[in-house]
């Protein structure tokens, strides 16, 4: 009769003999799949600074609070286009150098937003270097701690031409006269995170978001389509910069409030602005275009949102309007 748990040979082999197999099925035989992963298509190599910054990102532990893996499931699309699949880390999981291995850039909590499509959601460089010097400039409820280090206090008079100047509003610098200067560590850093955007992918009934067992209302009682939130929508796309309540910040993001732009009874510019972005004062950061990004009906209702509050007193913008403009920027850049 065998008696296993008293032959202790036997006991030490199976348990080795286990531990080997399980690594195998867990471990090798995936790795091995995917080594053999292939990029997408739209994916781009990361640049020289990209990558720096890739490391930066590492030396300062970002995935302790920050995750790079966008679930299969509804909640999640708030991340991204669709769940990240192994193409994703193509790139970022290559060897940093000899003797370190591949970054963990997946993350395990949200203490803050996840970052796997952070480029295309706030692509603004201004506001990533305000967001790094001190996180509260931009979200006044953040808990996020400040990297002061990745910046340098400068005399104007000592400020070179390829300087960096950061708008930090003056109630964020205590008094001092002293500009902020980003160094190449912080330009690097915030390059990396401009890359983070989700590659488009063909089209793949396995990759997609399982919906929540809630069916979305689509139509009120009289089946006409109910629209978007605009208060919702503009906190999500327009508050990290122009502030909850429109106030902006100074030096940095314009204000809302009051501003002939908005409360122009034509809202054609103010529907460029948000498909193309806008650069053309030079006394504030660079704001993107959400052509790619927001749907026609989006932008009627965060234009309409930012028309009709905080003193503002414009009409609505109709979806018509909205697609009238962007058929003729296309036309325009053809």
């Amino acid at each position: 009769m065998l008696d296993f748990h008293k032959n202790h040979k036997l006991l030490v082999g199976t348990a080795i003999f286990g531990f080997l197999m399980l690594s195998v099925l867990v471990a090798l035989i995936p790795a091995f799949q995917i080594q053999k992963t292939q990029p997408l298509p739209t994916m781009e190599v990361f640049s020289e600074e990209e990558l720096n910054g890739l490391h930066i990102y590492v030396q300062e532990n970002c995935m302790s609070c920050h995750t790079q893996q966008v679930r299969n499931i509804e909640m999640d699309n708030t991340w991204g286009k669709r769940p990240s699949i192994p193409s994703d880390y193509y790139f970022s999981k290559q060897r940093q150098d000899l003797w370190r291995q591949s970054p963990s850039l997946l993350g395990s909590e949200r203490t803050g937003p996840d970052l796997t499509n952070v480029g295309q959601r706030q692509p603004g460089m201004e506001w990533h270097l305000l967001h790094l010097y001190n996180p509260r400039i931009v979200v006044k409820e953040s808990i996020m701690p400040s990297y002061p280090w990745l910046f340098e206090l400068k005399e104007e008079s000592k400020i070179k031409d390829t300087d960096y100047l950061v708008p930090v509003p003056q109630t964020f610098l205590n008094a001092s006269t002293k500009k902020v200067v980003a160094s190449q560590k912080a330009l690097n850093l915030v390059a990396y995170l401009q890359s983070l955007k989700q590659a488009e992918m063909p089209q793949n009934p396995a990759v997609s978001f399982i919906p929540s067992s809630k069916e979305k209302e689509t139509a009120n009682n009289t089946g006409e389509a109910v629209l978007p939130n605009g208060q919702t929508l503009y906190m999500n796309n327009c508050a990290a910069c122009h502030q909850a309540e429109g106030g902006g910040l100074p030096g940095a993001f314009p204000s809302l409030i009051g501003s002939p732009i908005i409360n122009d009874e034509n809202p054609e510019t103010l529907i460029r602005i948000i498909l193309e972005g806008y650069d053309a004062r030079p006394e504030f950061g660079v704001m993107p275009g959400f052509q790619e990004t927001l749907s026609d009906e989006e932008i009627a209702v965060i234009a309409s949102h930012e028309r009709s509050n905080w003193g503002n007193t414009a009409g609505a913008v109709t979806i018509d309007k909205v697609k009238e403009i962007r058929s003729f920027v296309k036309t325009l850049k053809q």
